[in-house]
């Protein structure tokens, strides 16, 4: 569902495309849109500062004009100030008469000023600007009355946009933005959960002394490939085809003839105790855990390969492989969905978000009191810049490392359809249960994000596993990558990058 043409005929259309672009409407935030000619480009979101002191200002623009420079094709920026309202009481009413709007709109003019010198120094001049609040929305450089009426004009217009009408037509959705309380999982019970935690701790015992047996490994990756990809099937069961559920630690066929296990595909995606509880287990094993993330990226062959060049594994074990029933998988003659060719995101920071669609953007037609333009940034390694990530050098018949595709370095392109239903799945096994199980699948999804350079997104699911067990390795590393503000590779190369508008789209 990639838009191929989206004409953008006035203020409310560009605003109203930023949730989309988001996936979420955003407050006290600062959204920055780049623009060549006539097209919208990349769209940044980054917290408003709290300090409104000169200095804190300067290096809040200095920080926004660095991450926008991405766009190396940029010749201007729009700039938009999303507001809960102003703190000095009142409705949002009034302009020029000392109401809280007009006041509000007033207190934005020093950081604008700063953020004005910073991107006409960058070559990005600010071509427009505007305040969102609560109720009413404004142009801040407007003073034409017909256009601009002293109290602002309605939110309402924002949400009930051409543009965002034609957005929810092609698929797109506004989501809860980061950090808002999960839903759960609707098609589950507090007796399917504690199944799975029972099947998980069973599990846990059979796999106890396997953890360099390279038959276990493949076992493991057998299970998360045949789930993920029955998570793209749709497949569903009412349990095994023959026999009764194989117990922990018996010997499970594999090569095309996997036992079928239930598994419900769909809004709150629900699966067989058994398999969700073996599949929780092996994320207990950090070299597992990270294999499954290899493979959703870049196929199974580099995560095999990956772990042999770790040298995880150590001379047979004579123990039984366990592998629980499997769903009927459709698996490639490399064990494995190889690498597709989607694309669009970039910055990661606690606190900001960027993303760069590869797909056409809108175009733009003049407006009252705009002057619009912007395209797709195509962003490159910069070695000063701790933020950038660097580009990949590997080729596509290459083997990656672990950390080359932990870093979003190779391969040049990932699986992003593979690392969806990847997501998919995390979110079902986090929701059965905590503990070390769960912070291993809200890292993932955190990576996930990462990757797709959405950097609250990211931040909000680590600060959950970090919570469901406090010092987990991986979370605290990826936190600190995404303080940082590092950009993943992938985010970071318009030929990789993750598409929000393509068969991604909500």
């Amino acid at each position: 569902m990639t838009p191929e043409h989206l004409t953008i005929s006035g203020p409310e259309d560009i605003l109203g495309y930023i949730p989309h672009s988001l996936g979420y409407w955003p407050s006290q935030s600062l959204v920055a849109m780049t623009m060549q000619g006539k097209r919208l480009g990349a769209t940044l979101r980054v917290d408003l500062p709290e300090s409104g002191r000169g200095r804190s200002r300067e290096a809040f623009a200095r920080t926004v004009a660095e991450y926008l420079l991405a766009d190396k094709e940029a010749d201007g920026t729009l700039l938009v100030f999303f507001t809960d309202g102003f703190t000095d009481g009142g409705n949002d009413s009034g302009f020029n008469d000392g109401g809280p709007e007009g006041a509000a709109a007033l207190s934005f003019r020093p950081l604008l000023a700063d953020l004005e010198c910073a991107l006409g120094l960058a070559g990005m001049p600010v071509r427009d600007a505007w305040r969102v609040g609560e109720e009413y929305w404004r142009n801040l450089y407007c003073t034409d009355g017909s256009c601009c009426p002293m109290a602002g004009r309605p939110v309402a217009e924002i949400r009930d946009s051409r543009l965002n009408a034609e957005m929810v037509y092609l698929g797109s959705s506004i989501g809860a933005p980061p950090g808002a309380p999960s839903p759960g999982n609707a098609s589950t019970t507090p007796a399917d959960d504690a199944a799975v935690m029972a099947a998980e701790r069973e599990w846990s015992l059979a796999l106890a002394g396997k953890r360099t047996h390279r038959a276990q490994f493949d076992a493991v990756l057998d299970a998360w490939a045949a789930a993920l990809e029955a998570v793209s099937s749709g497949v569903v069961s009412s349990g095994v085809v023959s026999g009764d559920a194989v117990p922990p630690g018996a010997v499970q066929g594999r090569g095309g003839q996997l036992a079928r296990a239930s598994l419900a595909a769909g809004p709150g995606l629900g699966i067989e105790p058994q398999l969700a509880g073996f599949l929780r287990a092996s994320l207990h094993v950090p070299a597992w855990r990270d294999a499954v993330l290899v493979m959703a990226a870049a196929g199974r062959a580099a995560a095999a390969s990956g772990a042999e060049a770790f040298g995880i594994f150590s001379a047979g074990t004579g123990l039984p492989v366990s592998c629980p029933p499997l769903p009927e998988a459709r698996l490639s003659s490399s064990g494995f969905p190889g690498p597709a060719t989607d694309g669009g995101v970039a910055p990661s920071v606690p606190g900001t978000d960027s993303v760069s669609e590869t797909e056409p953007a809108p175009e733009t037609e003049p407006a009252p009191g705009t002057e619009q333009s912007g395209d797709r940034p195509d962003q490159g390694m910069d070695k000063g810049r701790p933020d950038l990530a660097p580009v990949s050098s590997c080729g596509p018949d290459v083997l990656p490392g672990y950390g080359e595709v932990l870093l979003g370095l190779c391969p040049p392109v990932p699986d992003w359809d593979t690392l969806k239903r990847l997501e998919e799945l995390m979110a079902a096994l986090s929701s059965s249960g905590g503990g070390e199980a769960q912070a291993a699948a809200l890292t993932a999804t955190g990576w996930i994000e990462w990757c797709r350079g959405r950097g609250s997104f990211a931040h909000a699911s680590l600060t959950r596993a970090l919570e469901a067990s406090p010092g987990y390795r991986l979370a605290e590393l990826l936190s600190e990558v995404v303080r940082r503000g590092t950009i993943c590779g992938w985010a970071g190369r318009r030929e990789a990058a993750w598409q929000k508008f393509g068969s991604d789209a909500a």
